[in-house]
């Protein structure tokens, strides 16, 4: 296997200095303080990027769930309609950790991009970010002509546990019947996958440890035999939107994306997969450290730009 890219192995090293950086090792009160809490402005800027100039947000409550929206600033009807979830093992994470991601998505597509402010455990357990997420794929479709957008061009986007419900969000469609979701974008995502050569490979690898992976399984809870737990237990993964995957290669979950589009691929669903060797765990929201992030976040915009017949103005 390729060696860490240097510029993540000194994200590495300054994560591993921050106090509480390890689910696994952190206390309940530890947890129970950053769970939600947004990382400093400038800290947040400089290490996870910064939304890109020309897109504007606003930000929203739709039944309780706070919500971000994400337009360029020309005017342009009838555009695609991304609902996006980030990441944070359904523990850790805001609006703000997103802000690169779902930015540059709305700038380099064209689209529109409503990020989901989804409630964490432990407080919330399982399944209270299914229930928002969903909740926020079906508001964003209901108000897809007020956003600008265009019902019949929805994708869902995810990363890590956000593509863990991102990929059960698709599921929910399709059993409903509605909203119609016409792709989803799987960054790095938990699919179920209980036993891997990944996990074992990367049981100490930088950003996210086989133990952290425990430890947000059991604050999260659930049955894992749940396959809205375990989105790659479902009884069949027929009729999905086509999908675009991204894993790293010194990542645990790297076999739970791979194993996943090989299941999707089984179903009929078409799947692109790319694997990034020389990343770890969550490297697109480090794009002025990850060499491979602008690129690997080019591409997945390439694939939905593709879905949906969809040029940028």
């Amino acid at each position: 296997m390729e060696p860490l890219a240097p510029g993540m192995q000194r994200i590495g090293a300054v994560m591993r200095r921050l106090p509480g950086s390890s689910v696994a090792t952190a206390t309940d009160a530890q947890i129970a303080r950053s769970s939600g809490a947004a990382a400093p402005e400038l800290l947040a800027s400089i290490l996870m990027g910064s939304r890109p100039k020309g897109i504007s947000t606003e930000d929203r409550r739709t039944n309780g769930i706070p919500i971000r929206i994400y337009r360029p600033d020309h005017s342009r009807a009838s555009r695609p309609l991304i609902v996006y979830f980030h990441g944070g093992g359904f523990v850790f994470g805001d609006l703000r950790g997103g802000d690169w991601i779902a930015g540059t998505v709305a700038k380099q597509l064209d689209a529109v991009v409503v990020s989901v402010d989804y409630r964490l455990a432990p407080k919330h357990p399982f399944p209270a970010a299914v229930d928002d997420c969903f909740a926020g794929l079906v508001w964003a479709a209901d108000h897809a002509a007020e956003l600008g957008a265009d019902a019949q061009k929805i994708g869902v986007m995810g990363e890590s546990a956000g593509g863990n419900l991102a990929a059960v969000v698709a599921l929910l469609a399709r059993d409903a019947s509605t909203p119609l979701v016409s792709h989803q974008a799987l960054l790095y995502p938990a699919t179920g996958v209980e036993e891997s050569a990944s996990r074992l490979q990367n049981a100490e690898a930088v950003i996210l440890t086989a133990a952290d992976m425990k430890r947000f399984g059991e604050l999260y809870g659930g049955d894992a035999s749940d396959w809205r737990v375990s989105p790659i237990r479902a009884t069949s993964l027929a009729g999905l939107p086509p999908a675009v995957i991204v894993v790293a290669s010194h990542d645990p979950l790297r076999d739970d994306g791979v194993q996943y589009a090989a299941a999707l691929k089984q179903a009929g669903v078409q799947v692109s997969l790319t694997e990034y060797p020389a990343m770890p765990h969550g490297f697109l929201n480090f794009p002025r450290f990850a060499r491979d992030a602008v690129p690997a976040l080019k591409r997945v915009v390439f694939h939905q730009r593709r879905t949906f017949g969809w040029q940028p103005s």
